[in-house]
């Protein structure tokens, strides 16, 4: 893990989107502002705050101290006096709930009501129903317990004719476009080892690669999604000039698969070379794949996998 003064200190979030990001109420942010110097967010030519990505996870630290029954004023002294001894606390490994709520509800009772209104192209009440999934879980169950399970639904109903192309399009683009929100509000660790994620060269399946992505940010991993088809000549040109510790591709059929092949050949002609990490849909349907690629298999967990990669950006 890393500190949370390794984080950028550029102002970019307005104080509503930070209040979205850690369910700490403008008024409450001000307040902390004000009474404690804790938090010193950058200003607008319109005098708005913005808060960056150090402040969030500030934010998301102190939240977490209230909720361990510490007062402000003390996890507030607290901080001041480990940030005075450049004694940081590291980023806190949360999901989107950052606090447990109960609930009675399953996982898949959510991935089904996503599914049928998806389906149904309700788009407003589909993004109703993300916020309330993403309020109530955390993210390793947001993404593996309900939309994973929703988008196998989805290409399985798409495969066998019970949706058509525009439904399916539909329903990916909603997911994909909420799954870079997700990505994108999570710090972004500038120092530590680095992973670049992405596609395989002519894949244009992103979906499994991002989650892998944000999974590991949320963890305070530094981590770079590249996106997908990725040219493998140029991905390794970048990788020679950003010094990855790790870079991991994807594919989701045999062809893309096989175009792994000579992707670790071509890293090892870069000093230190990065290890280099492979998985997907491919692999599933075609175990025999496996054995053809070389490099590092991270299995069909994607839990397994980030224990793989902990390991591997450790050693």
């Amino acid at each position: 893990m890393t500190s949370i003064n390794t984080l950028s200190g550029e102002p970019k979030f307005t104080i509503k989107t930070v209040s979205d990001l850690t369910g700490v109420l403008p008024v409450t942010l001000r307040a902390w502002e004000r009474r404690y110097g804790i938090l010193s967010p950058g200003r607008k030519d319109n005098s708005y705050r913005l808060y960056s990505d150090r402040d969030v996870a500030i934010i998301r630290w102190l939240k977490s101290k209230l909720a361990a029954g510490i007062s402000i004023s003390t996890a507030a002294s607290n901080l001041l006096s480990m940030a005075k001894n450049n004694e940081w606390p590291e980023i806190l490994p949360v999901g989107i709930s950052q606090t447990p709520v109960p609930n009675f509800i399953p996982p898949e009772r959510f991935s089904e009501e996503l599914f049928t209104l998806l389906t149904q192209h309700n788009e407003a009440d589909a993004a109703k129903l993300f916020q309330q999934i993403l309020s109530t879980y955390d993210l390793d169950t947001v993404l593996l317990g309900i939309i994973t399970p929703c988008l196998n639904v989805i290409g399985e109903a798409w495969f066998r004719g019970e949706l058509n192309i525009s439904t399916e399009h539909f329903a990916s683009a909603f997911i994909l476009s909420r799954l870079n929100i997700l990505y994108q509000s999570y710090p972004v660790a500038t120092s530590g080892p680095n992973t670049l994620i992405g596609g395989a060269s002519g894949d244009e399946h992103e979906m499994g690669a991002l989650m892998m992505a944000i999974l590991l940010r949320s963890r305070g991993y530094r981590v770079e999604f590249l996106g997908p088809n990725l040219h493998i000549d140029d991905l390794v040109d970048y990788a020679k000039t950003s010094l990855p510790a790790v870079v991991i591709l994807t594919a989701s059929n045999s062809y893309t698969a096989m175009e792994l092949t000579r992707v670790q050949a071509k890293l090892n002609s870069i000093n230190n070379p990065p290890h280099f990490c492979y998985a997907g849909l491919a692999f599933d349907l075609d175990p025999d794949l496996r054995s053809k690629i070389p490099g590092i298999y991270l299995g069909s967990s994607m839990i397994a996998a980030l224990d793989q990669i902990k390991q591997l950006l450790t050693t």
